[in-house]
Order: C-alpha cells, then structure tokens, then sequence
C-alpha cells in the first residue's frame, strides 16, 4: 500500500485533479492500497473536510482496483471516533488509527482509545505504532490484548523491534505492514503480510515486484528489487520528513505540479536539497522511474504554505 502524499498548490490548498491523477499512477503501478490522510499525507495539517473528500476521491479513481484506507485520525478519541465514522460513511474501506501523540497516555489509555475506536465502526482496522512521532510506543502485551478485539486486523510497524512482530504473529492472527521503507525487505521475511510505504509514492511498481517474489518464495528476486530500491529509499526518508523528499522528487519528475508542504513542514534547504539529489545519481534503472528526466526546482520547494482554513478545525 502507498502511503500518499497529498498534492498542494503553491497556495497550500489541496491540487485534487493531481490527487486524483496520482492515486490512479500508483494503482497502475501495481499498488494493492492507498493510505490517504496518514503520516505522509501531511494529515495534521488537513481539515477534517479535506480528509473526507481524499475518502471519496480515492474511492472514485480507485474504482475497485484498490483499497482506500484512511489514516491520522486524532489524539482525542472522541474526535477519532467522529472522523472515523465520518470516513466509513464517506466510502472507506479500512481505518488505520495512530498511537495518540503529545498527550502520552499509559499503556491502558492507548488500549482504550484503540477499543473504543474500534467499537464504533465495522471497517478493519489497523493500529500504527510510530513512537518515533508520537512519544508512546505501543507494548507487546497491549497489542496482544488488543488482537482479541474482532475489528482490529492489524499493525503498521514503524518501531523496528524484529523480535517483537515475530513474538506477535506468532502468538495472534494479527497482520503486519511494514512501516519503516527500509526494512520492508526484513519486515516480510520474518512474516510480514506487505508495506504501507512512502517510497512507493515515487516507485510502486518494485515494491510490486517484492511482494510476489515473497509471496512466490523467491528471495533473489525480491532481494534484488530491495537492493535497487536503496538508494531511492535513502533519498526519501534519510535527509528531510519522507513527505517533504518525496513532493520534492515527484515534482522534480513532473508527476505533481507543486513540491510544497504546509507549515510547520518546509522544503529542503539547499544543502538538504543537494544530499537528496546525490542520493538520486545513485540510483539505477528502477521500473516506473525515469530519473534521466528529473529537474528539480528547488525555490518552488522552498518554505511551506499557511492555507486559508486552518487543519485542526472541526
């Protein structure tokens, strides 16, 4: 599945014939999913309305080809539990519910908040464990508790504790993605069921390419696809947020028709520019990607935008 990013004018509103263009690029490329409002879709800066709407856009373009799945949600669980029924109303086909951030709840209100999510809409579930972002991990012991309700199907790992998913899925039906772009590869060797991923915005087609090698038992395949995608992967998540690298590279191929983010987020500074751009010399024949054609705009990239309705209105 791709982690999308969500397109922005140079104004910072939302460019929906390029969502829409993009999410259709990724599916032709062979992506099972679309995350829309995650992480990568700057979903702390989106309105709740914008969020819908990415919904029923997806659902749209997708067409049955895809799954549209809905990401962020909030760290207050009565606002989570309102987006989400709004988004199983606006067509989702599955809800990805984040460690609430900044608040630091304990173990038992992280159990809480996912259950009582859960409780309120009949869309699968899957929790997104990022401590890197929001401060609180979520522990073995409350993922296997959590694995007993009926709704919640499976985890997003973006934590990199290997022995911990191999403890989890052996003990729970639970399904794994792996949330880290780097150890996608690992993730599905030690039983991961697939990928929610940021590089796959910019190449989807290798990450195609991994799965059914995986899935048809073929580690040299899947290693070599792994091995070519590296330094792409590095591009993307090493120098600048990946949402940032990636806009930056997919404008720099003419795919989206603006590399900018919202504030807080900015564009890559020059010198964070030019690492990302080493990182691409790098990088070799990928399917989908034709680097021989990139031409970055670095002050099109540059700052972020404040839009004209603030994203945490409700």
């Amino acid at each position: 599945m791709v982690a999308l990013v969500t397109p922005f004018l140079a104004d910072g509103e939302v460019d929906w014939p390029a969502v829409e263009k993009h999410i259709d690029d990724c599916i032709v490329q062979g992506a099972d999913g679309i995350v829309v409002t995650g992480t990568t879709g700057e979903t702390s800066t989106l309105t709740d309305a914008e969020k819908l709407k990415l919904v029923e856009v997806g659902k749209a373009v997708s067409s049955g080809r895809a799954k549209i799945i809905t990401g962020g949600g909030s760290n207050e669980t009565a606002h989570a539990i309102e987006l989400y029924k709004a988004s199983e109303k606006a067509g989702a086909d599955g809800v990805m519910i984040v460690t609430p951030y900044y608040n630091k709840p304990t173990q038992a209100g992280l159990l809480t908040h996912f259950r009582m999510i859960a409780d309120e809409t009949d869309l699968p579930v899957i929790l997104y464990d990022i401590p890197g972002r929001t401060g609180v991990p979520i522990k073995y012991e409350t993922i296997l508790r959590l694995a007993k309700h009926p709704n919640i199907v499976a985890v997003k790992d973006a934590k990199g504790d290997f022995s911990e998913v191999s403890r989890v899925l052996n003990q729970t039906d639970l399904l794994y993605f792996s949330g880290d772009d780097a150890n996608v590869l690992p993730h599905l060797a030690i039983g991961a069921s697939g990928l929610i991923g940021v590089t796959a915005n910019i190449a989807a087609a290798p990450y195609r390419v991994i799965m059914d090698a995986v899935n048809r038992g073929d580690l040299h395949a899947a290693k070599a696809a792994h091995q070519q995608l590296e330094p792409l992967v590095r591009a993307v998540m090493t120098h600048v947020p990946g949402t940032v690298a990636a806009k930056y590279i997919l404008h720099g191929l003419g795919r989206i028709g603006s590399p900018r983010v919202r504030l807080p987020l900015v564009g890559p500074e020059e010198w964070e520019a030019a690492m990302i751009e080493d990182e691409l010399a790098l990088v070799g024949d990928i399917p989908g990607v034709d680097l021989t054609n990139f031409r970055p705009d670095r002050n099109a990239a540059a700052g972020g935008a404040l839009p004209q309705v603030a994203g945490t209105t409700r």
